[in-house]
C-alpha cells in the first residue's frame, strides 16, 4: 500500500518556491496545485516539479478543491489572512510565511479561526528552523548559558528595499515586518518565548520615499517610490515579564554593512548566531568557541518535514500561528511606539 502523502497547494510564486520545493522533496509531500495571479510564474515553477499541478488564479476556487489537503500562503503581507482564512474555512491545513499578517487585529482573527477549525496551522520561519538557530535554542534549553538575561538581534541591509511587489512598501509592509520579523522571532524562541510587557522604539523611512536604497541599487520609477507608506528602518527595546531585555533592529537600507546577527548574554556563557560562536570563562580562562556544525538539511526541509509530521503523525506543532501572533504584537508595538514617541505597554 503506498505511503499517504500530504497534498499541498502553494500560493505565491516568490517565497512559495523554496517552501514548495522542500515539500516536494519530502517523500510524504506532494505539490498538487499552484495559485498566483500570473499564470506564467506558475508555469515556470511547475516545470521543476514532479507531476502536473493544477494552476489557479482564484484562491477561493482553489480552497474548494477536495484534492488539496493543505495550503501554503506566500503572498505579500496584506493577503496572508484573507487567503489563510479561506483555507481553514474549507478544512485545509495551513502554513503561512512570515509575518503572520499586516496587523495585529488580522492576525488575531486568523489564529482564532484556525484553532476553532482544528486544522494544523504553522508559521514558515527559515531562521528559527535553521541549524544554527536550533543549536543555540537547544543549548539554551539545556541551561548551557545559565540565565539568559539580555539579547541583541538585528537585520541590516545597505541597499535592499524590495519593490517588485508594491505590497512590500505600502501600509502593512515595511522593513520590520519583512526582515525584522526573522530576527525577532528567532531570538524570542531562543530566549524561551517569554511574555513581552513593554516596548520603546523609533522607526521611519529615510531612503525609500526618495527612491534610494532599493534592491541592487536600482532606482524604481517615481510612480513606484511615491507610494512608499511603510518603514525602511525600525529599532527598539523590548522588556519581558521575566526581566529579560531585548534590543531589536531592522534596516532595509542604511550606510552600514549588511548583517544578520543575534547575540545572547547569559550568566554562564554567551553566544552569537553568525558566525556561530560561544563565549565562556572556565577556571579564569576566556574561551571563544567556534561552532562548526556538520552540513545538515536546509531550513526549508526542516519546515516542510515538521508540517507534514504534524498533519500525518499528529505531532505537536512547534511553530503554530499563535507564535506568529505574539511576534506580530511585538512588531506592531515597536511601530506604534515609534509613531507615538513613547513606551507602549503590552497586556
Amino acid at each position: 500500500m503506498p505511503e499517504k502523502k500530504v497534498r499541498v497547494c502553494i500560493v505565491g510564486m516568490g517565497i512559495g518556491r523554496p517552501n514548495g520545493q522542500a515539500i516536494s522533496r519530502n517523500p510524504r509531500g506532494e505539490i498538487v496545485a499552484l495559485c498566483d495571479l500570473l499564470e506564467d510564474r506558475m508555469k515556470s515553477f511547475a516545470q521543476g516539479l514532479p507531476g502536473d499541478p493544477k494552476l489557479y488564479t482564484d484562491y477561493k476556487k482553489m480552497c474548494k478543491d477536495p484534492n488539496i489537503d493543505a495550503v501554503f500562503v506566500g503572498t505579500p503581507n496584506q493577503w496572508h489572512v484573507p487567503i489563510a482564512l479561506e483555507a481553514v474555512k474549507n478544512g485545509k491545513h495551513v502554513m503561512v510565511t512570515k509575518p503572520l499578517a499586516d496587523s495585529e487585529k488580522a492576525a488575531e482573527q486568523l489564529v482564532e479561526a484556525a484553532e476553532d477549525a482544528g486544522v494544523v496551522n504553522m508559521m514558515s520561519l527559515s531562521t528559527r528552523f535553521g541549524d544554527p538557530c536550533r543549536y543555540l535554542g537547544e543549548r539554551a534549553r539545556e541551561g548551557y548559558f545559565g540565565e539568559l538575561y539580555y539579547a541583541r538581534a538585528r537585520s541590516v541591509r545597505r541597499n535592499g528595499i524590495p519593490a517588485w511587489n508594491l505590497g512590500f512598501i505600502k501600509k502593512g509592509g515595511g522593513a520590520f515586518r519583512d526582515m525584522g520579523v526573522h530576527a525577532l522571532d528567532a531570538v524570542w524562541w531562543i530566549l524561551g518565548m517569554p511574555k513581552p510587557v513593554a516596548v520603546l522604539a523609533a522607526a521611519g523611512a529615510k531612503f525609500g520615499p526618495r527612491g534610494l536604497g532599493y534592491w541592487d541599487r536600482t532606482k524604481p520609477p517615481r510612480e513606484v517610490y511615491e507610494q512608499y507608506a511603510a518603514d525602511d528602518y525600525a529599532g527598539g527595546f523590548i522588556r519581558f515579564e521575566n526581566g529579560i531585555g531585548l534590543q531589536i533592529e531592522s534596516f532595509w537600507a542604511s550606510h552600514q554593512p549588511g548583517e544578520f546577527q543575534i547575540e545572547l548574554f547569559g550568566t554562564e556563557a554567551g553566544g552569537q548566531l553568525s558566525p556561530l560562536r560561544i563565549y565562556r570563562t572556565d577556571d579564569g580562562v576566556e574561551k571563544n568557541i567556534e561552532v562548526n556544525l556538520p552540513k545538515g538539511k536546509e531550513a526549508w526541509d526542516h519546515i516542510a518535514g515538521h508540517f507534514i509530521e504534524c498533519i500525518l503523525d499528529g505531532k505537536e506543532c512547534s511553530a503554530p500561528l499563535r507564535h506568529g501572533l505574539v511576534v506580530q504584537r511585538m512588531m506592531e508595538a515597536v511601530l506604534k511606539s515609534a509613531e507615538l514617541g513613547k513606551e507602549v505597554r503590552l497586556g
